[in-house]
């Protein structure tokens, strides 16, 4: 995890037993805020707390913040806005108490980007979105994200924090070898004689993005598949920042830090989008979200200056960013007889036993397999595991007015 300070990865087990043995610790206050200025009308924002779910032992809350960057049309970013989280719901199980929904969210967001992805698609609309999609239970903050807009978080101690993956093809050249290998092409717009100019674009289609949701017409190995990385926060709290593209090609995160500082979330983020759009113009949808994680004893109050960070005390609970779905839906953990043993691990379609496709059937652990070892897909899921490995050719593909 990238951090000013020291850090160690902490299973989440032992700090839930750590916690559960000191006193218990009250759920932050969460103030959040927004602004925008509009070139194409593309970005779109979720905002949602107080979230209620039922738990074992009475109800639960948690807040959701969304940002969808869109483009060539904004059909993808509104679809994904309507209906990621309750797809992203749908994919944990059921009467789970609150510390087994928080291990079993990583693996829910894969399931729900892939779903919605699949599911816009087959609507047969070209356009695609980026998405920055963070969760807020207690002190616990889960980031997933496809594309280029950014999550970032700055401790109260000092620290920042990036929780988000940029999957621009021209800074990630692991994304670029993931495409050349599933069949794809990476390179610039040729402009003839030779010439080239502008980012890296995956060919056909020139979109300059290795992930995404929709994108239907540049090809499958452009995947939803998100990074993912969930971390707990100290009582310290702290501010998170999320962005869209049209912040972080202007601002770095301690310039856009320090330029809301003391602010409230509502004037940070116009703060935000105003020194971004005054440094280069509004050139692209510029978006902005503020969350703050405060204390319930500081409940109103902009967060003060940071102390300098002296140790790190945001603690790494998961990260991973594989886009290959046999190994983000690996059962590695105690959750993994909690999910349904005839269930798509993607879209949660019940199957009979024997219909099912192992999620690690054709891969090198396939010759190791028993006829009960899942995951499972049904059969639409399996076809588009295959084409986003590239082991299968995708459906027509056309140009695309791409990012």
């Amino acid at each position: 995890m990238s951090s000013k300070g020291e850090h160690q990865t902490v299973p989440l087990s032992v700090l839930l037993k750590r916690e559960s043995e000191s006193e218990k610790i009250e759920n932050p206050e969460i103030l959040h805020g927004q602004a925008s200025q509009s070139k194409k009308g593309e970005d779109f924002t979720l905002l949602k707390t107080e979230c209620q779910r039922a738990m074992g032992d009475g109800v639960a809350t948690f807040s959701v913040f969304g940002l969808f960057d869109g483009h060539n049309g904004s059909a993808a970013a509104i679809y994904t806005k309507e209906n990621l989280l309750n797809n992203v719901l749908s994919a944990i199980p059921a009467d789970l108490n609150r510390d087994e929904w928080v291990a079993a969210l990583p693996r829910a967001l894969v399931a729900g980007f892939v779903k919605t992805d699949k599911d816009f698609q087959a609507k047969a609309k070209t356009s695609g979105t980026t998405v920055t999609f963070v969760i807020i239970d207690g002190w616990v903050v889960t980031v997933a994200s496809v594309g280029d807009s950014r999550c970032i978080f700055e401790s109260g101690e000092g620290g920042i924090y990036y929780l988000s993956a940029d999957h621009r093809l021209e800074c990630n050249e692991e994304e670029r070898e993931r495409i050349t290998s599933s069949g794809g092409e990476v390179g610039r717009l040729n402009t003839g004689g030779g010439t080239q100019i502008g980012p890296l674009r995956c060919w056909p289609g020139g979109l300059c993005l290795s992930r995404s949701i929709g994108d239907m017409d540049v090809g499958e190995y452009i995947v939803p598949v998100p990074y993912v990385k969930q971390v707990k926060l100290s009582t310290a709290g702290g501010r998170l920042i999320i962005s869209s593209d049209g912040v972080w090609d202007v601002l770095s995160a301690e310039v856009a830090l320090d330029c809301c500082r003391g602010m409230s979330p509502d004037a940070a983020a116009a703060q935000i989008v105003k020194e971004a759009v005054h440094t280069k113009g509004l050139r692209d949808d510029t978006t902005c979200i503020v969350v703050d994680i405060l204390p319930l004893e500081k409940p109103s109050a902009p967060l003060p200056p940071p102390k300098k960070a002296v140790k790190d005390v945001v603690e790494e609970l998961f990260e991973e960013g594989s886009a290959m779905l046999s190994e983000r839906f690996a059962t590695k953990y105690p959750l993994c007889n909690m999910f349904k043993l005839f269930t798509c691990a993607v879209c949660q379609l019940e199957m009979k036993p024997g219909e099912g496709i192992s999620i690690h059937a054709g891969t090198s652990n396939s010759v190791k397999l028993r006829p009960w070892d899942g995951p499972f897909l049904c059969s639409t899921c399996q076809e588009k595991k295959e084409a986003m490995e590239g082991k299968r050719p995708s459906g027509s593909r056309h140009g695309s007015d791409s990012d």
